[in-house]
């Protein structure tokens, strides 16, 4: 069996097309851009062979309208440098330095490749990482004519509706569409209030640190990258458990129930508490913040519930804890008071203290409902499969990131940065399901 290997066959600083003059020199990070992290994100689509077009035309065809799409996106083709005034905290110096498209070459065919291994995917190079670019687009042509297309881009750029309207809006040139966004890159919007004010809750989730520190993350057991799929039919069986009396629960909140259940049987006996996390954006909560916002509106929800609960308790009531944890947070009040509490703590960056590592065994979830997956077409077909992870090394939780199946059946693939034990445990029933060539029907 060959060892999955990627050679890179070419590399091409891509500009933005147009002209540049009227765009703005530079732009700071908002308040809550510097709660980013500036984690890496790579979003992985796979496309099958193309009858018609040839990974040559492809190539091309993507160079020509990622040049005409960054007109859109202009600070995506800029620098992210330390901020002269204060060196903690980064800037956006738009001045159109060009995102990095690379071409290469894989050893093997997509039927062969283990979609399950993240780790291997990232290892054989299908991700390079520069640090030179906020945005790094890599095309790799399988043997079988199919094609990988990664898109890595810096979290302070902005967040997964950020990056998603990107994809869409470079999808849509791509295909000679009018474009459905136009970006708003006004990251003046999300001021603080003067003096600001925030509840004193704050305190004990979030917490300032530097970029030392976030690149050093203690991390006491070994991170693994996997992908999964869940069929329709257990989401739907997981909502049917999770709702009581009527009571009825989303999807997110009855998986992150079951979720959560499981976990518990991965950590260590000496933990009381455990923790779970999700990602909540802040437009359509935040009234400052219009839906084409570029940039992070993002804050965390927080449960804790201890290890006999959750192992005693039944999924609806989990469930209520993960809806009450998550109602908190989903609100303009929070968000208000989330900008002032980084405002208070400026400059410097800032983190959950979940994320750090700091609280004990916990665990994140990112739901990616909305993300385009199915209609990321770049005009030689939509993909088979889109899904996302992260080259970083260190980081304090484990994270599971949601996606729709682009089969668009209600299927999910999930992508999972988490200890091995909670691996084994998710995998211990028919829930989770490692990802595989017969799930994305490649199998002939």
């Amino acid at each position: 069996m060959k060892i999955f290997d990627v050679s890179l066959t070419g590399e091409f600083i891509v500009k933005a097309s147009g002209d540049q003059s009227e765009k703005v020199d530079s732009l700071s990070l908002s308040n809550l851009d510097l709660l980013s992290g500036r984690f890496p994100v790579t979003y992985f689509y796979f496309y099958p062979k193309q009858p018609i077009s040839s990974f040559e035309s492809i190539f091309k065809s993507l160079k020509a309208s990622l040049s005409e799409t960054l007109n859109f996106f202009y600070p995506f083709a800029g620098q992210i440098v330390p901020n002269e005034t204060s060196q903690e905290e980064p800037i956006i110096i738009c001045n159109n330095h060009g995102a990095l498209l690379v071409e290469a070459q894989a050893n093997i065919d997509l039927k062969s490749l283990d979609f399950y291994n993240l780790d291997a995917f990232l290892k054989a190079k299908l991700v390079r990482v520069n640090p030179d670019f906020a945005l790094q687009i890599q095309a790799t042509e399988f043997e079988c004519g199919g094609l990988a297309i990664t898109f890595t881009f810096d979290h302070a750029l902005g967040d997964a509706s950020s990056f998603g309207k990107f994809l869409t809006s470079w999808s849509e040139i791509s295909r000679n569409q009018p474009v459905s966004c136009i970006p708003d890159h006004q990251r003046n919007r999300l001021q603080a209030r003067s003096p600001p004010r925030y509840h004193p809750l704050l305190d004990r989730t979030f917490i300032k640190c530097n970029e030392e520190e976030i690149k050093n993350i203690p991390t006491p057991k070994t991170l693994i990258k996997r992908l999964y799929h869940i069929d329709a039919s257990s989401i739907d069986a997981l909502q049917a458990l999770a709702t009581v009396n009527g009571e009825s629960r989303t999807k997110i909140e009855a998986f992150s129930a079951y979720v959560w259940k499981k976990m518990v049987d991965s950590i260590e006996s000496s933990h009381k508490t455990c923790k779970m996390g999700w990602l909540v954006d802040g437009r359509g909560r935040l009234e400052a913040v219009t839906t084409s916002y570029i940039g992070n509106v993002l804050s965390v929800a927080v449960g804790e519930a201890t290890v006999e609960n959750l192992k005693q308790n039944h999924v609806s009531e989990i469930a209520n804890i993960v809806h009450k944890s998550i109602s908190e947070v989903t609100n303009n009040t929070h968000f208000t008071d989330l900008i002032d509490w980084i405002e208070s703590h400026r400059p410097g960056l800032m983190l959950a203290r979940v994320v750090l590592g700091q609280e004990g065994p916990a665990l994140v979830l990112s739901s990616g409902r909305r993300f385009p997956v199915a209609e990321l077409d770049f005009g030689f077909g939509a993909p088979f499969l889109g899904t996302v992870c992260s080259t970083v090394e260190k980081i304090g939780v484990g994270y599971l990131n949601q996606r729709p199946s682009a089969c668009n059946d209600g299927s999910w693939s999930v992508s999972a940065i988490v200890w091995p034990e909670l691996a084994a445990a998710l995998e211990s029933d028919s829930v989770f399901q490692p990802m595989s060539a017969k799930h994305l029907q490649l199998q002939t």
